[in-house]
């Protein structure tokens, strides 16, 4: 019989790993098996239950959201060969900006480990304790928080450390000033959208979706940094530390593919369940909250960048052209635009 419910000791339990994780004197989590495979932390049974819960999902002929980045229609700003054409004239505090950043902003996810969620069973008729919405304080949103910034009660890293390590294997420690980070890379919305369940309820889902495509948009920003990170026309002195630390990124995108996962699980969930509604009736939730995910991915697949798309790029001009030779850079630049 499949096995759908989990105590929070099990969704947080670590493999037994016959190699700590240690990068640059740096103490992270997960770890490796003999043969030097590396696993993800906490998914000794995490894995198990997202991947059963989904199957539970198929089994009832649910459809799992898609959040893939499919979705992302706007090219990423700088392109990788833009990225790689900076590098190799000397502009590079971009992209020591741009790495040192997803860290600072990792670091803010552990606040995910201090989130308790509102009981869905209030609000759903069928039962949901074989369900990841039942999971959420039973350990999901405690690993997740863990995952990114780190447990603080271990002395192991999380995402936010691996980000400066792989940041200083090419660059070196300090070679730029630590920028600051944007207030927020999340859809915020200050009037409320799901007015037919508990504002606290409305919360929690909207916040699932927002993290959800934020993780997409980190998929992208994965292979972004791989294929600038394995080019060999960059990082030229540092190889080898450059293609370890493309290795570094791979091992961030492991053990975020859990969070996608589940992520994607509780919120089909919530589609295919029968809510109650604040005026006593019932609905599916797929009628509350598709409206709202069809608006939040076009927010994180269109609408941010067109907000964000001209203060970047004035910004990286005014760093390309602070050069030596810096118009004839930007030209060139520019014309590998539409690569």
């Amino acid at each position: 019989m499949t096995k759908l419910v989990y105590s929070r000791e099990e969704i947080e339990a670590d493999h037994e790993y016959a190699t700590p994780h240690i990068e640059c004197g740096e103490k992270l989590h997960g770890g490796f098996t003999e043969d030097g495979h590396y696993l993800s932390p906490r998914t000794r049974y995490r894995w198990e239950a997202v991947e059963n819960w989904l199957q539970q999902l198929e089994n009832r002929s649910v459809p799992v959201v898609e959040a893939t980045t499919k979705l992302l229609t706007v090219p990423n700003y700088p392109n990788i060969d833009q990225q790689i054409f900076l590098l190799k004239n000397g502009v590079e505090q971009g992209f020591w900006d741009s790495l040192t950043i997803t860290g600072l902003i990792e670091a803010r996810g552990k606040a995910l480990a201090d989130l308790t969620a509102p009981d869905f069973q209030e609000i759903i008729v069928e039962d949901i304790s074989e369900t990841a919405l039942a999971h959420m304080n039973k350990g999901l949103l405690r690993a997740h928080g863990w995952d990114e910034g780190g447990n603080p009660d271990s002395e192991l890293g999380g995402h936010d450390l691996m980000w400066y390590t792989v940041r200083d294997l090419v660059f070196g420690k300090g070679k730029f000033p630590i920028p600051e980070a944007p207030a927020s890379i999340g859809r915020n919305k200050d009037d409320r959208e799901m007015l037919d369940i508990p504002v606290e309820h409305e919360m929690l889902i909207s916040f699932l979706m927002n993290l959800l495509m934020i993780e997409v948009r980190a998929e992208r920003a994965f292979e972004f940094y791989e294929q600038v990170l394995l080019s060999e026309e960059v990082f030229t002195e540092r190889r080898k530390e450059a293609q370890h630390a493309a290795e570094l990124v791979d091992r961030i995108r492991r053990d975020e593919a859990v969070h996608v996962a589940w992520l994607k699980a509780a919120i089909s969930e919530f589609r295919s369940f029968t809510v109650k509604t604040v005026s006593g009736d019932t609905e599916i939730g797929a009628e509350i909250v598709d409206p709202v995910w069809q608006r939040m991915v076009h927010w994180h697949a269109v609408e941010m960048h067109e907000v964000n798309r001209p203060i970047n790029e004035e910004a990286l001009r005014q760093k390309i052209l602070d050069i030596e030779n810096g118009e004839s850079v930007y030209k060139q630049f520019k014309a590998l635009e539409a690569a």
